[in-house]
């Protein structure tokens, strides 16, 4: 689908610079942006060559399993219908220590994992449990220690202090994550008063 959009957007364009008589600036542009897409990846090569290898290293000495233990009492409370014991909470809490540490790459394979687990706890196959709304909905707001693919486009991009963006993303990763565990729970609240009315009528 997202080709599509980009497909569109790209004849939309020259289309417009056409109609406009503006096709010199739209080949001039295409040319000029061209080049800055390869000066920037090259750029990138280096910084996210040093942040993978970190958290690599971070992942291999057992930090992310340390974070996931620490995550545990929390997760009880988030996931109170998966059982400690079942492989969705291992899952998940790997999959949240991952992000944590800004290893995308690893997170993915493990959201993907625990998506999967919590399927096999689901009664009604055609919806979403709570449990499954909480993780996706945490999981986007994605709470990142290191935004290193950020930090890594802002070095290429010759920001003088790239890292700098550490502290308010973090601030604003909590601020969402709390935001979205707060209306989920409001929505199960609502889901079990439906739930316990149908009974009731029934």
């Amino acid at each position: 689908m997202l080709n599509y959009v980009w497909f569109a957007l790209l004849v939309g364009g020259v289309i417009i610079g056409v109609c406009t008589g503006n096709t010199q600036a739209v080949t001039d542009a295409a040319i000029s942006n061209a080049e800055t897409a390869v000066e920037l990846s090259i750029g990138l090569i280096g910084v996210m060559a040093l942040w993978l290898g970190l958290m690599k290293i971070a992942e291999e000495s057992g930090l992310v399993q340390l974070i996931g233990k620490w995550l545990r009492p929390i997760m009880k409370k988030l996931f109170p219908d998966v059982p400690q014991d079942h492989p969705a909470m291992g899952a998940i809490v790997m999959n949240f220590a991952a992000n944590i540490l800004g290893l995308g790459n690893a997170a993915t394979p493990l959201g993907i994992k625990a998506m999967q687990e919590l399927q096999t706890l689901n009664e009604e196959k055609d919806t979403a449990t709570n449990a499954m709304c909480m993780f996706l909905a945490i999981n986007t707001a994605s709470v990142t220690l290191v935004s290193s693919s950020v930090i890594a486009y802002r070095a290429a991009a010759g920001s003088a202090n790239p890292s700098e963006i550490i502290g308010p993303t973090l601030v604003a990763t909590v601020i969402s994550a709390i935001s979205a565990v707060i209306v989920v729970k409001i929505f199960e609240k609502f889901s079990k008063n439906k739930k316990s009315k149908k009974i009731e009528n029934m």
